[in-house]
């Protein structure tokens, strides 16, 4: 056991010394190389500072060459657009019917792009290429626009519009596909560019050959109806008043209006935004000088015959000014001048207003005689006619009314002379019939019947000259423009004026006195005289005392005086119920039996009273005393 430990010693020992003379050994080699890396260390210093400014003056180099090779290579590139000219030039001068006009289209741009790239470059070498490319740049859009002609002048053929009008159609507009297609071509007929350069002239070549184009169709279109305007609206019979709907102006404006707006879509279609406005402009500029043209006539024609035309000029303007305001929403900032068309009918129509007043005192100033029976005027009926019209023009004549003021009517005046309405034409829009623009009509025609009443009560009071005719007269009337307004758009009109119906009731109750003026006889008869200090009982109050007692108390001389008064009333009470009844034939219904009501109310509590005192008077026989009671009563029953 021993022996085996001795052993197993031995032999760790001699691997240790074995592994000791190793560690020797290659401590050396570790120092050997340690000492040769030194010296490679110091060699490749060496090197490096002999190679280094040779490698980095190489490497400059090398990016001196790379940059030349790219600077070559961009050269090249440049002046390469201008060695596609012959491909491009050969392709824009034979035109776009050979190539078609996507091709043609397609070598514009590429001349355009390539044009744009050499102007960029600034190189000498390019300067012929890009005065040649501008040239062909130029015949291209000369060909373009000669296309551009053709095409729309395939559209051009004038339509028939009371066909589109009547059947409530729009009007035809350029087919889309050819729309795109001349959107197409003014894309490089009027380049942004050419928009710029072509500012002070306010339209763009492709916007100028669009209105060369579609303004005489424009024209040729709506010629017939400027044409027909003016012949309906001259009618035969002057004096008859103008019917609303039969002069032709409102079909002439309609059809403008479904033209302008199909231009529109047309120019909305074809041109960039900002040319809209100024390309319906120069479109529609002969259409609508032609329409200024027409208005003007028209014009003549209405102040030649004020009283019966202007209704005329009141829908001239309210039909204008509405198709105004929806052609010019349409167009947006550019606004057609379709209020320098309407200024002469807007004046004429302003000054119509103090006319017709000016021009109704008159015709009832220089009225010669009046009707025997007190019969209403038929003038009367004409000017509540004409009221009643007016009603139909709202619109136009409270825009009038309101650049008038209120109560100016009656102060302007149709000489010569500078007139104060030149500054009022205000801008076209939709005419807003407010509050005060009713109100000022309802004064206008307010003042029309008081100033026709005040002149028909002035000049009966010279030519009658019986009181009860007088009032019969006014009577009459009152009742006709009563029963006129009531039957028309002036009830609804003049209700929202509180004053208007006490105005009128005050003319009817004027016109009742006047007529009660001619009782005043027989009713003053029946009006005695009791004395109270004299001898004899005072009757007392509320006591009934028999007509005997009454007549028995009386002295002879007031018998007479009774008898006489009697006598009175029978004679005046006669006459008045025998003009009455002659005037009753001429009486509206309505005016007979108020004056009936009237007389009855008057007479019938008088006579009564009287007749209680002092019928006993007649003892019966008749002779004194005509009437009782109840044949007083009777008879005026008859007179209503």
């Amino acid at each position: 056991m021993a022996k085996a430990r001795n052993t197993a010693h031995a032999e760790e020992k001699a691997e240790v010394e074995v592994l000791s003379a190793d560690a020797i050994k290659y401590g050396e080699l570790a120092k050997k190389l340690r000492a040769l890396q030194a010296s490679l260390e110091g060699g490749g210093r060496t090197v490096r500072d002999a190679i280094g400014p040779v490698h980095s003056n190489t490497r400059e180099h090398q990016i001196m060459i790379h940059n030349i090779d790219r600077l070559d290579a961009h050269i090249d590139k440049m002046l390469e657009p201008g060695q596609d000219k012959g491909k491009e030039e050969r392709i824009i001068r034979v035109g776009p019917s050979k190539f078609g006009l996507n091709e043609y289209l397609a070598s514009l741009k590429r001349v355009e792009r390539a044009l744009s790239q050499m102007t960029a470059t600034n190189i000498r070498a390019n300067q012929q290429a890009i005065g040649d490319f501008n040239e062909l740049l130029s015949e291209g859009s000369n060909k373009l626009q000669d296309l551009f002609r053709t095409a729309l002048m395939e559209n051009v053929q004038k339509v028939e519009p009371l066909h589109y009008i009547t059947k409530q159609q729009p009007f035809p507009v350029i087919q889309q596909e050819k729309v795109t297609y001349l959107s197409a071509m003014d894309r490089f007929i009027s380049p942004p560019s050419a928009r710029n350069a072509s500012s002070s002239q306010r339209e763009s070549p492709s916007v100028r050959i669009y209105s060369e184009c579609r303004s005489p169709y424009l024209v040729n279109t709506l010629q017939n109806l400027s044409i027909a305007s003016i012949s309906t609206s001259k009618r035969k019979n002057a004096d008859e008043p103008y019917r609303q709907g039969t002069s032709a102006i409102g079909t002439y404006s309609s059809a403008m209006e479904g033209l302008f707006l199909a231009e529109l879509q047309n120019i909305s279609g074809i041109f960039p935004r900002e040319d809209w406005g100024i390309a319906i402009e120069i479109t529609s500029r002969k259409a609508l000088a032609d329409f200024a043209k027409t208005l003007r006539e028209l014009n003549m024609h209405i102040k030649s015959n004020l009283t019966t035309e202007c209704f005329l000029a009141y829908e001239i303007i309210e039909i204008v000014t509405n198709i105004a305001h929806r052609v010019n929403s349409a167009t947006g900032d550019v606004k057609l001048p379709f209020a320098d068309a309407l200024k002469p009918i807007r004046e004429t129509a302003k000054q119509s207003l103090p006319d017709l007043l000016e021009d109704q005192r008159r015709r009832i100033t220089s009225i010669t005689t009046l009707p025997a029976d007190g019969s209403a005027l038929t003038y009367t009926a004409e000017t509540l006619t004409r009221l009643q019209t007016m009603c139909a023009y709202p619109k136009s004549l409270s825009s009038i009314l309101t650049s008038l003021g209120d109560g100016n009517w009656t102060h302007l005046t149709s000489g010569p002379g500078p007139s104060n309405s030149s500054t009022s034409i205000p801008s076209l829009k939709s005419l807003d019939v407010g509050a005060d623009g009713t109100q000022l009509l309802t004064h206008y025609i307010l003042d029309t019947i008081e100033t026709h009443l005040t002149s028909l009560d002035a000049r009966a009071r010279i030519l009658y000259k019986s009181k009860a005719v007088h009032g019969v007269f006014i009577s009459n009337t009152l009742a006709l423009i009563d029963r006129m307004i009531r039957s028309s758009d002036l009830a609804s009109l003049l209700s929202q004026n509180p004053s208007a119906q006490s105005k009128l009731d005050t003319w009817c109750k004027k016109g009742v006195s006047t007529y009660m003026d001619a009782w005043r006889e027989p009713s003053s008869a029946l009006f005695d005289v009791q004395y109270t200090n004299r001898s004899g009982p005072r009757p007392q109050s509320g006591t009934s005392v028999s007509s005997a007692e009454v007549v028995k108390s009386l002295s002879s001389k007031d018998k007479d005086a009774i008898k006489e008064k009697f006598k009175l009333f029978n004679s005046s009470f006669d006459e008045c119920v025998r003009r009455h009844k002659e005037l009753s034939g001429g009486m509206e219904r309505e005016v007979k039996s108020s004056l009936g009501r009237e007389v009855g109310n008057m007479v019938e509590p008088l006579y009564g009273r009287f007749w209680d005192r002092y019928e006993a008077l007649d003892k019966g026989k008749g002779k004194y005393v005509k009437y009782d009671k109840g044949q007083l009563a009777a008879v005026l029953a008859s007179l209503g």
